[in-house]
């Protein structure tokens, strides 16, 4: 990243944080732990504690979150604002016993972020944030370890700063997990260990809360893959009848049938390889029928390297490095002369560059599997992809990839409580006709809620409530473009410049509840 693009992000970080009045910090602490997660019969439960009270991770005071802030450029520039932390922050590292896809009882861990302090709202009955993070390669990932988690640092700024508890679980395959893949973008499983890091942390609140408890009101967010897991939690919770304040998934491929056939029609997204990866990796664990040898899906050498690579300890660039993944998603020669056309796809324009990139010589998915796919795909269209016909999941998919996508396709309910979707309509990784298509699914099923749609980089309109966010976002996309033109503004789009925008408006439109 540019240095012109990180003055970019201290100061939309800023400009959020002055909004918001969040923080950010970190600490070091410990806590004690003691045996538990067992039911009454003394066998492990779902939702039980492995370690009761969870493990201090790092505490802050106002003062100690003003002193840490000094020590960093990012918290320099936040300390030139009349700035205060409204509450203090305990970060704890939650373990906890949730069931893997085969039904078996597992170990998972996560982050409970509780705020205390004598400000008005920060202690008492609060509100929680049930949060579900991005995609990450990384097996060590642990949210809870804010030094090494952007994505745990904006949560502890943007809501536990400002008095909201946070429940934010890292999901299986990740941290103290014993599951040997992560079970990637599977709506009943994920949304699973999300209802029980809840559970779990529901529970260790009376030991840990510090005057703070939890006040009845429930909502549910998450970033990208965590926007799909958000919104396949919301529906799953409704389903069996708890109960949810309100949701806000943000950037998410809630409509999977579509946009795995965006992908394999040659509008490869920016992240596809490792996304694909993550995903065939999980579908063969889980259902066991991708392919009878891994030849059939994955272009060797990597059918020997990738069915048990990720998540790993190893960077993705190392593992590319040392030949054990590949720089592209699909072989730039198509399978067949009627394909070229998607090898790649050229429109929209925007995007071309992206799209060409995700195609090489040093591929991941084989041309015979990728034609299999294709040969599916336009026999069976998808009702939302490349046309808007139904807007419904292909009727009758024969290819075992794409019967999955459709089983784990979320254009299959409507909320009943309020809902936020925001996103933002450029976006190269997670393609912003996943919000579009929700949006055209709830409104042809009569929601009892008509649901908020937020584009973040569209352009307000009269009374608009976020015409301030759209010119913040406008002002700061054109700092980044001004520093790296349009390849710079499609680099740092997903992960960089949509997120502390969509939070801004998430924090907002939960305050309101």
């Amino acid at each position: 990243m540019s240095s012109a693009t990180r003055g970019w992000v201290v100061s939309a970080l800023v400009f959020i944080a002055a909004a918001l009045g969040g923080c950010f910090g970190n600490g070091n602490g410990s806590g004690g732990s003691s045996p538990g997660g067992s039911s009454g019969s003394g066998m492990p439960s779902r939702g039980g504690l492995i370690a009761n009270p969870p493990a201090l991770v790092a505490s802050y005071t106002p003062d100690a979150l003003l002193a840490l802030l000094s020590g960093s450029q990012l918290g320099q520039t936040f300390l030139q604002l009349a700035y205060t932390p409204k509450c203090s922050i305990g970060v704890y590292h939650l373990t906890y016993n949730t069931v893997d896809p085969q039904g078996n009882i597992t170990p998972a861990s996560g982050a409970l972020m509780v705020p205390s302090g004598s400000s008005s709202g920060c202690s008492g009955g609060l509100p929680i944030v049930l949060y579900a993070h991005g995609t990450s390669t990384d097996r060590s990932f642990d949210i809870s370890q804010l030094t090494a988690s952007d994505e745990g640092v904006l949560l502890a700024a943007v809501f536990a700063a400002e008095g909201y508890i946070v429940v934010a679980p890292n999901y299986l395959g990740y941290d103290t997990s014993t599951l040997r893949y992560h079970p990637y973008l599977i709506a009943g499983q994920q949304s699973k260990e999300m209802i029980d890091a809840l559970t779990a942390s529901r529970s260790a609140l009376p030991s840990v809360g510090n005057g703070s408890s939890d006040g009845g009101k429930l909502f549910v967010t998450g970033y990208s893959e965590g926007g799909y897991v958000a919104m396949a939690t919301q529906s799953a919770m409704q389903s069996s009848g708890m109960t949810v304040t309100a949701g806000a998934p943000m950037s998410g491929p809630y409509a999977l049938g579509a946009f795995g056939d965006a992908i394999f029609q040659g509008q490869v997204s920016d992240s596809a390889a490792e996304n694909v990866a993550l995903l065939t990796i999980a579908y063969q664990n889980v259902y066991g029928d991708l392919y009878t040898q891994a030849s059939e899906l994955y272009a060797s050498p990597y059918d020997s390297t990738v069915p048990t690579l990720l998540p790993s300890t190893t960077s993705l660039a190392d593992l590319q490095s040392m030949g054990q993944f590949p720089q592209a998603l699909f072989d730039s020669t198509a399978p067949s002369a009627s394909y070229a056309i998607y090898t790649p796809a050229t429109a929209p324009a925007l995007f071309a560059g992206i799209f060409a990139a995700g195609f090489g010589t040093n591929f991941l998915v084989t041309n015979s599997y990728r034609g299999g796919y294709l040969a599916d795909a336009l026999a069976n269209a998808d009702g939302g992809f490349p046309a808007v016909t139904t807007g419904l999941p292909a009727a009758s998919p024969g290819n075992t990839l794409r019967q999955h996508l459709k089983t784990n396709d979320l254009r299959n309910w409507s909320p009943t409580v309020p809902t936020l979707l925001c996103g933002g309509s450029s976006d190269p990784t997670v393609f912003f006709f996943n919000t579009m298509l929700m949006q055209n699914y709830w409104m042809s099923h009569s929601p009892s809620v008509a649901p908020v749609i937020l584009d973040v980089d569209s352009a307000p309109t009269n009374n608009d409530p976020y015409a301030t966010l759209k010119n913040e976002f406008s002002a700061a996309k054109g700092l980044v473009s001004a520093a790296g033109g349009e390849a710079a503004v499609l680099a740092d789009y997903h992960a960089t410049l949509v997120p502390p925008f969509c939070l801004s408006a998430v924090k907002s439109f939960f305050d309101k509840l």
